[in-house]
């Protein structure tokens, strides 16, 4: 132990070295990753030689910024958002409601159980024909499918998050006289959130590439598309450096709504919360 009169050891931070303060950026890891695959990419087509099979990462980069320049990528992109937004939105209406039901009563439980164990291993794309019987030619059929894409894994993720809430918080709810929404609201919600937001994401991934899909398949609505029949007339055309922008855009958005929007909404709840590091 140092006397009194002796000096204590002061502990200073060193100082990161500017390679430190690079690598130590996870956007700025992602964008070399992302330099090298279209490294790579572009290497193994000119290689390759055969644009029909695999066009280079340049060509596919020129028709997917000719795509955006003359507006149609960007118009079919914002017919795909639109219905996968209302999709998305009926689909975490009807998780939140189900999940709900089943954390306040055996019978929701049970139900919530059994609905899951039939109809999540079911391919949503699989309902498609269904849907287009029932709804038509239209948004209501995809919108239909992008609900049982989005459902299940939010319902399932949201009951697990609320079962595992404490018994202490429960009873901490219930004696502020906490009931009904308001009890789910106030009490579960916050504390089953890192689960609910672990199904958001992959009800969106779902739903995401259900509606590429569906769009592939029966994409035309009222004479237009999504971005899924932007690619399957671009391969119609046998233009497949549209065909891979069409892709790409598809991965853009997915990387955008990755990180742009759930990990913002992360920091801003379960990270400044401390219930993530």
């Amino acid at each position: 132990m140092p006397s009194a009169d002796q000096p204590m050891d002061i502990v200073v931070a060193k100082p990161l070295t500017p390679w430190e303060r690079l690598y130590g950026s996870a956007a700025l890891r992602k964008l070399v990753l992302l330099v090298l695959l279209a490294a790579l990419w572009q290497l193994y087509a000119r290689a390759l030689d055969n644009p029909l099979l695999l066009p280079s990462f340049a060509a596919t980069a020129r028709a997917f910024v000719e795509a955006i320049l003359s507006g149609g990528l960007i118009a079919r992109a914002a017919l795909s958002l639109k219905v996968l937004l209302m999709g998305y939105a009926a689909g975490l209406a009807l998780a939140l409601i189900l999940s709900a039901f089943a954390v306040s009563s055996r019978i929701g439980s049970d139900l919530l159980e059994t609905l899951t164990a039939m109809l999540n291993p079911l391919p949503s794309i699989a309902l498609l024909p269904i849907a287009m019987l029932w709804f038509g030619l239209g948004n209501a059929s995809t919108i239909f499918v992008l609900v049982h894409a989005v459902l299940w894994p939010v319902a399932l993720n949201t009951h697990a998050g609320f079962s595992a809430v404490s018994t202490t918080l429960r009873m901490v709810g219930r004696n502020y006289g906490l009931a009904g929404p308001r009890y789910v609201l106030q009490i579960l919600v916050p504390a089953a959130f890192p689960s609910i937001l672990a199904g958001l994401k992959i009800g969106w991934a779902f739903a995401w590439r259900t509606l590429i899909a569906a769009e592939l398949i029966f994409g035309v609505t009222s004479g237009s598309g999504g971005l899924g029949w932007f690619i399957f007339e671009r391969k119609n055309d046998l233009d497949i450096p549209a065909v891979f922008a069409g892709l790409v855009s598809v991965i853009l958005i997915g990387l955008l709504v990755e990180n742009g929007i759930f990990r913002t909404l992360e920091a801003a709840t379960v990270r400044k919360w401390g219930m993530q590091h």
